[in-house]
């Protein structure tokens, strides 16, 4: 099995083309890794394999199109080939991506441009006073829409007599204008209500399923019963009104104006006649009590649901506005600026809020976050043969993975030999073994499917270390949802001791993006060469 590629080094964004050959024999079965990475480089092109046929056996070629986006060194490490379900390893290649240098000689250069003057014009304002009217419009034109459209009656006023309620709805009536704005039928259709009403109210007759003959014969037949002294010309006045009113709902009859007004006054004088017919029932004191109980009863119950009807109209209105509200800004801001804005963010809260620079560990890191780190104990999670040497280990941290952020910054001095030497004592540490430490540290933690890359990473001061950066899966333990989580970790190593800063956050969170370039940008370390 043999390795290569075809450049040691390119530049960044373009292909390194890696090529692995096996030569087995015709009945061998042999697997090439399915990777999305080979250590930091990633894999933009997986090429199908090629067969070539050498008397009784096979070469086959397998090529992958990698490529990385940072300049620096890196390494591809080797990868494992299945022959026979036999484990191979390819060999490991080191290769350099060089950043793209811009030639100024062949390229048309321009002065810097003059300062651009601010626009001290009317500004953005009437855009917001725009929406603000916009908003208010709407606003009105809903509530005008739930008032038209309300198909619910208006509410009855309580009455204390069926007389009173008959005649307070006869000067409504009048002063609504049917008739006269050509709404005959309607007119007809609530004068005839207002006294089959009143009837079925005053008398105790079935007056609003009846039909005007069965009206006018239970009319009979209950004065007879009551005792009521009704006249034939009485009866026969209120018979021929619902006749016509009768006529005009059904047959299309359009009465002139004189016979409107004469058939409403034939009607006011009927339910006079009728309430005067009625023979007067003297109440005791005890059953005027009782309907004066059972009428503020029903006062209660109309008032409740008066009342409960504009909280629901209210609540519609406010619920539409802010639904409107919403609607625009989401239109004109973006879905993110709303929820950021109106239901919260934690990230954006951090970002925004009051920083605070600090000292951390010995020897110290000097840097600043969002909020003050506590001192953690993390000896419990490091194995036993790995405590044994270390001679002291300071660690502060905030928030967890469990709430998908996490700063923490760590520093540790190791046990030295006295006999070694200065320079021994330098290179004792392994950075790189120190930021797979780290990162087993994470997956004891829960993180699974763990993306690595590296490269060097300096200070302001000039002091040299590596950066470890990439993503992993995280499985709530309870809802059983995979979350991905974006991590970095900067690891230095100054006289047999370590520093360490490590951010976690969501993938894909801006703000979180913010605080994390942030954070790191301000790291300053202890030199104890100095």
């Amino acid at each position: 099995m043999t390795t290569s590629i075809d450049t040691t080094k390119n530049k960044i964004g373009a292909e390194f083309k890696l090529t692995l050959k096996t030569n087995v024999d015709t009945l061998s079965k042999v697997v090439f890794p399915n990777a999305k990475s080979f250590g930091a480089l990633e894999v933009i092109q997986s090429y199908p394999i090629d067969t070539i046929r050498k008397n009784d056996r096979y070469e086959l070629v397998k090529k992958y199109g990698l490529t990385q986006f940072d300049s620096g060194k890196y390494t591809i490490p080797s990868v494992k080939i299945l022959i026979n379900n036999k484990a191979f390893l390819s060999d490991s290649l080191k290769v350099e991506v060089a950043n793209v240098q811009v030639d100024t000689l062949k390229q048309k250069m321009y002065d810097i441009k003059d300062i651009v003057p601010a626009n001290n014009g009317i500004g953005d304002w009437w855009k917001y006073l725009l929406a603000l009217l916009l908003i208010v419009g709407i606003a009105a034109l809903i509530y005008w829409y739930i008032k038209k459209r309300q198909k619910e009656k208006i509410e009855e006023e309580i009455y204390k007599t069926p007389i009173e309620k008959a005649t307070s709805l006869l000067n409504n009536l009048e002063k609504k204008e049917l008739w006269q704005h050509g709404e005959v039928k309607a007119y007809y259709s609530e004068l005839t209500d207002i006294v089959r009403n009143y009837i079925e109210e005053a008398i105790d007759i079935p007056a609003m399923e009846s039909t005007t003959s069965e009206l006018i014969e239970g009319l009979k037949t209950a004065s007879q019963k009551k005792k009521m002294k009704l006249s034939k010309e009485t009866i026969d006045s209120l018979f021929v009104v619902l006749k016509q009113a009768d006529l005009v709902k059904f047959a299309k009859s359009k009465p002139m104006d004189f016979e409107i007004t004469e058939d409403r006054k034939k009607i006011e004088r009927a339910i006079v006649t009728l309430d005067k017919a009625i023979p007067v029932v003297v109440e005791n004191a005890d059953e005027m009590l009782l309907n004066e109980m059972q009428r503020q009863e029903q006062l209660k119950r109309e008032l409740k649901k008066r009342r409960n009807k504009r909280i629901i109209i209210t609540a519609v209105s406010v619920f539409l506005l802010l639904f409107v509200t919403t609607t625009y800004f989401v239109a004109t801001k973006g879905f993110d600026y709303v929820i950021d804005n109106v239901f919260g963010n934690s990230s954006k809260e951090l970002l925004e809020g009051e920083w605070i620079k600090s000292e951390y560990g010995n020897p110290s890191v000097r840097v600043e976050t969002p909020k003050v780190l506590k001192r953690v104990d993390l000896t419990k999670t490091l194995p036993k043969n790995g405590m044994a040497l270390i001679k002291e280990m300071q660690s502060f941290a905030y928030g967890s993975l469990s709430n998908n952020f996490y700063i923490m910054v760590s520093t540790l001095q190791y046990k030295q030999d006295p006999s070694a030497s200065e320079q021994a004592k330098q290179t004792q540490i392994d950075l790189a073994k120190s930021l797979d430490g780290a990162l087993k540290a994470m997956e004891s933690q829960g993180a699974q499917n763990m993306i690595v890359k590296q490269e060097d990473f300096e200070t302001k001061e000039g002091i040299k270390g590596i950066k470890g950066y990439g993503t992993f899966s995280k499985i709530d333990g309870e809802n059983k949802n995979s979350t991905k989580l974006y991590y970095e970790v900067l690891i230095f190593s100054q006289e047999g001791g370590l520093q360490q800063i490590m951010i976690v956050h969501e993938e894909g969170d801006k703000y979180a993006n913010e605080i994390s370039d942030r954070i790191l940008a301000s790291v300053e370390l202890q030199n104890t060469k100095q």
